[in-house]
């Protein structure tokens, strides 16, 4: 087996399960990936794949040879990244993953960066998903929680999330005002739709308030935010949410336990890099002006 092209071929036609689309991804005639197939199943002297007429699932060898070439492309891409980002000028592709709710915060962020710098084009990534920084997936993440401990990775302090427990006033209006937490029975609240989340204020509330009090549940950030400013219930949000809304009340001011610790990561290989330093540098500076 001496053609990667074979290989690559086959893996593709495994991930997406028909020959039309690995032919599209690859760029190639549909033709092509059969013949590549059919080449390395008889070099192998194995049978990679059954055939059925919604597509290609892979047979036990299959799958075997899926594993070995997801970890070589994955080599390759990160072999890519690097190269790509060793250049002297900030410019080419600035991958970025964060959390969800940040995106208000880092969408101008990353634009006025662009904008300063017109050889860049910005990918903002978010989502559950942990993108691997060893494999070039992103240039910089911004995780939160406990301190990352991924090997080879470069770990910053970032910034902590101010958050406080609010209500809409129409809210306020139908339910009052409670003075403090002695005071949630027989209140409504929005809250993650995830028992295990570790965020400090969420384990705060699951101390305080019984189950049916949560009546309001979303796994987005912006979705939480819009159902608390829509009044089905108090919530907590980061304290730049609200900055400036007239339609809120600050039911709880926030508190040092319910803070989320931010990190900037990226990986050694890239760290030092003039584009990833000229980023890093930039979000700092602005983050400066989150605060206010």
């Amino acid at each position: 087996m001496n053609n990667w092209d074979e290989v690559r071929t086959a893996f593709q036609v495994a991930r997406i399960g028909t020959v039309s689309g690995a032919a599209e991804v690859l760029g190639v005639h549909h033709a092509t990936v059969i013949r590549h197939i059919d080449a390395l199943e008889t070099s192998l002297g194995v049978k990679l794949f059954h055939r059925h007429a919604r597509g290609y699932t892979p047979t036990e060898a299959g799958d075997d040879l899926l594993r070995v070439a997801q970890t070589t492309e994955d080599q390759f891409s990160q072999l890519t990244a690097r190269l790509k980002g060793q250049g002297a000028d900030v410019a080419g592709e600035l991958v970025v993953t964060s959390l969800a709710g940040l995106g208000p915060l880092l969408v101008p962020t990353l634009s006025d960066f662009q904008r300063e710098n017109p050889r860049v084009q910005v990918k903002l990534m978010t989502g559950p998903r942990l993108f691997r920084l060893e494999y070039g997936e992103a240039h910089v993440a911004i995780r939160a929680g406990s301190v990352p401990d991924q090997p080879d990775n470069v770990v910053q302090p970032f910034i902590r999330q101010r958050v406080g427990l609010y209500a809409s006033k129409d809210y306020v209006d139908r339910e009052g005002k409670p003075e403090s937490e002695a005071d949630f029975d027989g209140h409504r609240f929005v809250s993650f739709d995830n028992p295990e989340s570790r965020a400090p204020f969420n384990i705060w509330l699951r101390e305080r308030v019984r189950e049916d009090q949560v009546t309001f549940r979303a796994n987005a950030d912006n979705v939480l935010r819009d159902a608390v400013f829509a009044g089905a219930g108090m919530g907590f949000l980061p304290c730049w949410e609200v900055t400036g809304r007239d339609d809120l009340v600050q039911v709880l001011p926030p508190r040092p336990e319910w803070e989320s610790p931010l990190w900037l990561v990226t990986h050694v290989d890239l760290h030092r890099t003039t584009k990833v330093q000229a980023f890093l540098s930039f979000l700092k500076a602005r983050s400066k002006e989150w605060a206010t």
